[in-house]
């Protein structure tokens, strides 16, 4: 059951989180090159605090190469932005520092999530973009709060201490709530229900892998950005796995609706 210590930090979270909701929003209603260079900068500040968890050197000059590729790939062939992306995160790995194949694959997972984030706005539509980001948000609120007031049996211990079964079923049915919402709006039918749980279940999963990556850096936050949330990294790792397992889904032409 939850104690009143487990809520301390949701004022400063509901703050800081409504603060991002307003400005995600009109930056996801603008779409285009503001949408696109909105996501390129923030590619940049998470590339930013990874160099400073994994004690890379660049840290200024990292993270704008990164944020300037990315906004090139935007504009390139489907072919060329995987070597082009990758290149980034293999500078990263050639400086002095720790980790670095871990540190490349953190970089990698920005960029990318990033990536598929403008293009499904771009081509995909407005709809698809919120479907994505409401998945994982309810999916994360709902974890949150049926964590904390039903506990029970941890989802990953060694890895995300927090995270309990209650908290992670709680997610998959808030994803799925969501599909269900979205199954006329998008086109896609009911068969958006299962895929949105399987894209809510990659978000908790990105969560628990920026979980893991930190406690392997004996850091609690990627930065102290924001107030409650830590990092950008903290706030979007979820973004980010989501992202990524949509992206395989466009790929494979598996995304009903946008087959």
């Amino acid at each position: 059951m939850s104690t009143p210590a487990q809520w301390h930090d949701l004022a400063p979270r509901l703050l800081s989180g409504f603060a991002m909701a307003l400005g995600g929003a009109a930056l996801i209603w603008a779409g285009g090159w503001i949408f696109a260079v909105a996501v390129c900068l923030l590619a940049g500040v998470m590339i930013w605090e990874c160099t400073g968890l994994f004690g890379v050197e660049g840290r200024a000059s990292l993270p704008i190469l990164g944020a300037a590729a990315l906004f090139g790939a935007l504009h390139l062939p489907g072919l060329i932005v995987l070597p082009l992306l990758l290149a980034v995160a293999f500078v990263g790995a050639g400086q002095p520092g720790r980790d670095k194949g871990l540190y490349a694959l953190c970089v990698l997972w920005v960029l990318l999530g990033c990536y598929m984030i403008v293009v499904l706005r771009d081509q995909a539509g407005l709809i698809w973009v919120i479907w994505l980001v409401l998945v994982v948000v309810v999916s994360d609120v709902a974890g949150y709060f049926a964590g904390r007031m039903l506990g029970g049996p941890k989802f990953w211990p060694r890895v995300s201490p927090k995270k309990t079964w209650s908290g992670t079923a709680a997610g998959w049915i808030g994803a799925a709530i969501i599909g269900a919402v979205f199954a006329v709006p998008t086109g896609a039918g009911l068969a958006l229900v299962p895929i949105s749980v399987l894209v809510g279940f990659a978000g908790q999963m990105g969560d628990i892998a920026e979980s893991a990556v930190k406690r392997r850096a004996g850091a609690k936050d990627s930065s102290a950005l924001i107030p409650g949330h830590g990092g950008f990294l903290d706030r979007f790792d979820a973004m980010l796995g989501a992202a990524l397992v949509v992206m395989g889904l466009w790929v494979l032409k598996l995304l009903p609706g946008l087959a």
